[in-house]
């Protein structure tokens, strides 16, 4: 990977850190899976960064998350966060923001916008629950239909989300050349 790559990288980790700040929502029925901001950093280092490099930004800050900062919504961290309930929601991150920027560089539509929204909600709501909602259910003890409508709380925010980075994809490359 080239300098301007790592840098980029690690500014992303940076964001999806700096979204942490967000006060995480706690709601109930999900388990113990609370509703944060990150999420839209994970999306959007997909938009902006493409597959590779992306991904790249997500694993750094699951990195440091698992050295021990506090970096997850709620300053949680350190290698037990990846044996509770938002596991699967984690490494989904990883495969999430992989699969919005393959998308982005990949579908034939013509409107950033529309493409960059159809990429995140592909990439980072379906790809992400994917992975989330199975974990969910056995580390929670619950069937899947009831981890899958305990996810579904998440849906309209995470809907939210991919608008808002399609938005902010579409402000980006207006102003850029195509993705290559």
């Amino acid at each position: 990977m080239e300098t301007r790559s790592i840098v980029r990288a690690a500014l992303f980790a940076a964001l999806i850190a700096a979204l942490g700040l967000v006060p995480r929502v706690d709601v109930p029925i999900a388990a113990g899976v609370p509703i944060t901001a990150q999420t839209l950093g994970v999306i959007l280092a997909g938009l902006l960064l493409g597959a590779r490099v992306g991904a790249a930004a997500v694993l750094l800050f699951l990195f440091v998350v698992a050295l021990g900062a506090p970096l997850l919504s709620g300053g949680r961290g350190g290698v037990g966060v990846f044996f509770g309930p938002t596991a699967g929601y984690l490494i989904g991150w990883i495969f999430g923001a992989a699969a919005v920027g393959f998308l982005m560089q990949k579908l034939p539509i013509a409107s950033i916008f529309i493409r960059a929204l159809v990429a995140s909600l592909i990439g980072g709501v379906f790809v992400i629950y994917l992975f989330g909602i199975p974990y969910l259910a056995v580390v929670a003890r619950l069937t899947l239909d009831k981890a899958f409508l305990a996810g579904a709380v998440f849906l309209p925010g995470d809907i939210l989300k991919a608008v808002l980075a399609a938005l902010v994809a579409k402000s980006y490359f207006a102003s850029r050349t195509p993705i290559k």
